[in-house]
């Protein structure tokens, strides 16, 4: 019980005391954590129910600023209104002169260029205006996106996982990306666009009435009208729009759900249905863009009417006027000249008003659809104790209930307690709820009733860096993220910053950025800094860490996979110098061991002298890796440099002719074979689609010889003898002479290759790490042997006894552990992927491990032994593994067995052993 109250005690205290997001600064003594906290994170993440209250409340003092150098601008443009006139009325046309300025006095002419210097001045200083009051715009709209976007994706990160089920992806990606583009640009406009526009125009009316009070009046005659008509036909667009916006989703919904389930569509013959529903989506949509754009251009029409209509009034009351000596010229000129400067402002105070209702549109549709039940709190997610938790005491499930309602439940009053130094194996039929009692027990899911206590704590009291640190969870799918194979096994340990980055001349930039994030409200966390807590994974440093990972790696039956993406893997020499002499070692060791057992002819080394049989014609040409596209074997034969080696060894007819007796045999023995026959995919050499061209070009040879072919059929003749490998297709179109020749070819290409085209090929070099090839390439240096029996087969074992006895295995581990996976780990099966993922629950060494049928995709044999490792990994600690094969259980302390949403028995195995017994019938339907 005193344990117990120490967790509960200490959690509570965790929350009082928690750092919400600290920042990546200097690091203190006292704690791991680098820097200062940060201020509440509570704010942050409240989203604003309309777009001006969330301007208000992030960027009010910017706002202002704004404001403020908008109507500072205002006195320079109206002299610049002004200036105009004197210059012709006074200047121009004045007659008294010497005239007086700025306490000096100037003649005609003197006068007119200093009036004229003063007016480009204003136009500098207007310009300056203009250029200060958008860039900083552009810089307040960008930050305002960026936090809005933080905010949405925030929210992501706290939706319940039901809501998940929910809303698609294909909705929430547009939202925070191409829906939420526009709304950057109008935040910055939100007051400084209205305000300058409108304190412009309002400056040049005034301007016209202090000119004339009836070409004023003649100038803003017709706004009321359009300040009447313009809001009730954009009200329509607005209705229009939020359909258009609902339709596109509805579009991204069917491309993801198709997407998914291309697989069904194509086995079910649903491609004309799917087209056809599709189709309605778009006309839909056409329907509304149509409708949006009669309206939109109407009120374009109005627009461009009333502005046309207006000079009618200046030309005609303003030259009467003038004639009547009621107005001057020069007045009638700046009149018109300012009226010229009156309709661009007018024009964007009223796509501003059109770009306002599309941005409250499109803010309030998002709000809309992140506005969920049911979020993580935020203090739960974000804080970070400033001293460890570790669980303790016994996990208690008390009349613990899920469902979506009360008529249909996964889990129905379900009790138990298990202490949590205990192994417990759930098992059930599928549907018994087994699955979400596992989720409930590592809080993916919240119960609807009832609750779970561990520790005497509630566990949905605890913060997340309890939870997720303390208790490790995998599901059936598990989701491996892209990055290397290291980056997922140790995202569990990366927590906070644990140490600064190293220094670097981009310190300056790593400022800024940070300094930006605060201003634009995201995590100021240093994500160049080092993130992984060795200390979590029972390791001192990087090297005690990949100890550890290989140990688990070992215990999981992953290290051997690992191992072989390790060989086919590519070491850099210069970022690992020792590794990289290591694996030269290797490959000395391997080929003394080939010359001392007698047994050399298993591979054929690379020798600069010598052709290699067993290697393409292109390798042999090149004797080397290409590092770029201009040298990869595809491309070889349209390569500049290398058609020109060829031509001048009078190589070129030669191999097109040898090229052309490849294609000849290839048809005699390929053509009549269907697509899909394994001679194929075995020659490696040719594909089904290749034999009806090479059959034309055959033909095309016949009537005018290889001299006469167009260069593409040259091309792929060349190509076609540049894959060939003699040892292994055996068409005897490459004699000695022709190798030797070939051989010249190397040197020359070597010798004559340009400066530029020297850092596209990593040539061979008995004495030198290739880092284009792979590890095992490197080892080997040169080819597998085809001729030899077994050599395939015998070889792997060979160099895993070299590379074992110069314990070179955790070099090459680590290697492998550097494997790009991609989106969802796509290069790994469904098996290892499962166990890369248990790999990453229990390096962080949680005191709670939850298993949600995650070995499903092992084979009986496979899950046996992972059950008997992960029980000797975690004695002492407990395991809630939810079984995929109900036999298994025999070697856990306790059963659950559910059936409907209830646990119907619990106890240890022997006692459940009997007949008649739920377990023991779940057992025998295995």
């Amino acid at each position: 019980m005193k344990a117990t109250a120490t967790l509960a005690g200490a959690a509570e205290a965790a929350l009082r005391r928690a750092r919400p997001i600290p920042t990546a600064g200097r690091q203190t003594a006292a704690s791991p954590t680098i820097g200062p906290p940060q201020r509440e994170e509570g704010d942050v993440n409240a989203l604003e129910p309309t777009i001006y209250r969330f301007v208000l409340r992030y960027s009010l003092p910017q706002q202002l600023l704004l404001l403020g150098l908008t109507l500072l601008s205002f006195p320079f443009l109206y002299i610049s209104l002004d200036l105009p006139k004197t210059i012709i009325n006074h200047a121009i046309r004045g007659g008294h002169f010497p005239q007086k300025l700025f306490g000096f006095e100037f003649d005609q002419i003197s006068y007119l260029f200093v009036l004229c210097g003063v007016f480009l001045a204003l136009v500098f200083i207007n310009g300056g205006f203009k250029y200060a009051i958008n860039t900083y715009k552009g810089q307040l709209g960008e930050r305002m996106l960026r936090r809005l976007r933080y905010q949405l994706y925030h929210r992501i990160l706290r939706f319940p996982l039901t809501q998940f089920a929910k809303t698609s992806s294909a909705q929430m990606i547009p939202m925070i990306t191409a829906e939420g583009e526009g709304l950057g640009g109008f935040i910055g406009d939100a007051f400084a666009l209205p305000a300058f526009q409108g304190g412009t125009l309002i400056t040049i009316v005034l301007f016209m009435f202090v000119q004339d009070p009836v070409l004023g009046a003649a100038a803003v005659a017709l706004y009321p009208l359009q300040l009447y008509a313009i809001p009730r036909l954009q009200r329509k667009v607005n209705r229009l729009g939020k359909l258009r916006v609902r339709e596109i989703r509805r579009v991204a919904d069917r491309i993801q759900e198709t997407a998914a389930g291309i697989v069904d569509v194509r086995a079910n013959d649903m491609v004309k249905f799917r087209l056809a529903g599709f189709a309605n989506l778009l006309s839909h949509i056409y329907e509304i863009r149509f409708d949006i754009y009669k309206r939109k251009y109407f009120i374009k029409f109005i627009n461009n009417f009333i502005a046309q209509l207006t000079p009618f009034f200046f030309y005609s009351i303003g030259g009467y006027l003038v004639i009547k000596g009621q107005l001057s010229f020069g007045g009638l000129v700046a009149v018109l000249a300012a009226y010229k400067d009156l309709a661009p402002p007018w024009r964007e105070l009223l796509s501003f008003y059109q770009a306002k209702e599309n941005a409250r549109i499109q803010y309030e549709q998002i709000i809309e659809q992140f506005d969920v039940a049911g979020m993580i709190d935020t203090r739960l997610q974000l804080a970070e104790p400033r001293t460890p938790i570790r669980l303790k005491g016994e996990v208690c499930a008390i009349n613990l209930s899920y469902g979506e309602d009360d008529r249909n439940r996964a889990v129905d009053g379900v009790s138990f307690t298990v202490a949590l130094d205990e192994h417990v194996a759930v098992i059930g039929q599928a549907g018994s709820g087994k699955t979400e009692l596992a989720m409930l027990l590592a809080r993916l899911l919240a119960p609807t009733g009832g609750r779970i206590m561990i520790g005497g704590a509630d566990l949905t009291a605890l913060p997340d860096a309890v939870v997720g640190r303390r208790i490790g969870y995998v599901g059936t799918s598990p989701y491996l993220f892209s990055g290397t194979l290291y980056d997922n096994l140790v995202c569990g340990l990366a927590h906070r910053p644990m140490r600064p980055a190293a220094p670097d001349p981009a310190c300056g930039q790593r400022t800024k950025r940070r300094e930006e994030a605060r201003k634009s409200g995201n995590s100021e966390l240093d994500i160049g800094a080092d993130w992984v807590d060795y200390a979590a994974a029972g390791a001192a440093d990087r090297d005690g860490l990949l100890r550890r990972i290989g140990e688990i790696l070992e215990r999981l039956d992953l290290a051997e996979d690992v191992y072989r993406l390790g060989l086919h893997g590519r070491l850099d020499p210069a970022a690992n110098p020792a590794a990289a002499e290591q694996l030269l070692a290797a490959r000395r060791a391997l080929a003394r061991r080939l010359r001392e057992d007698n047994i050399g002819d298993l591979v054929e080394t690379y020798d600069p002298e010598r052709f290699n049989a067993n290697a393409s014609v292109a390798e042999n040409l090149l004797f080397g890796t290409p590092l770029g596209p201009s040298f990869d074997a595809s491309a070889l034969a349209e390569n500049a440099h290398v058609l020109r080696v060829l031509d001048r060894l009078g190589l070129t007819e030669d191999l097109l002719e040898a090229g052309r007796q490849a294609a000849a045999t290839v048809l005699e023995l390929f053509s009549g074979l269907p697509p899909e026959h394994a001679f194929f995919e075995q020659s490696g050499f040719v594909g089904a689609g290749d034999l009806s061209g090479l059959a034309e070009i055959l033909a095309r040879i016949g009537r005018a010889g290889t001299r006469g072919l167009a260069r593409a059929d040259r091309a792929k003749l060349l190509s076609l003898i540049f894959k060939l490998i003699p040892a292994r297709h055996r068409l005897d179109v490459l004699d000695a002479t022709m190798q030797q020749r070939l051989l010249q070819a190397r040197q020359a290409i070597r010798t004559e290759l340009p400066a530029a085209a020297g850092r596209e090929i990593e040539f061979f070099d008995p004495g030198r790490y290739n880092r284009a090839a792979t590890v095992q390439d490197n080892i080997l240096f040169g080819k597998i042997a085809y001729g030899v029996a077994d050599a395939t087969a015998r070889i792997p074992g060979i160099l895993a006894e070299v590379v074992d006895a110069l314990k070179l295995r955790p070099t090459i581990l680590e290697i492998g552990l550097g494997h790009e996976l991609g989106p969802g780990g796509a290069p790994l099966s469904p098996a290892q992927r499962q166990k890369a993922a248990i790999a990453r629950a229990v390096l962080k060494r949680p005191d709670l491990l939850i298993l949600n049928e995650a070995s499903a995709a092992l084979d009986g044999a496979a899950q046996v032994r992972m059950v008997q490792g992960l029980r000797e990994e975690f004695a002492g600690r407990g395991i809630i593994w939810v079984l995929h094969r109900p036999g298994l259980a025999r070697n856990f302390d306790r059963v659950l067995v559910m059936s409907n949403g209830r646990l119907q028995e619990q106890g240890r195995f022997a006692e459940l052993d009997t007949k008649g017994s739920l377990m023991s019938l779940l057992i025998a339907a295995e």
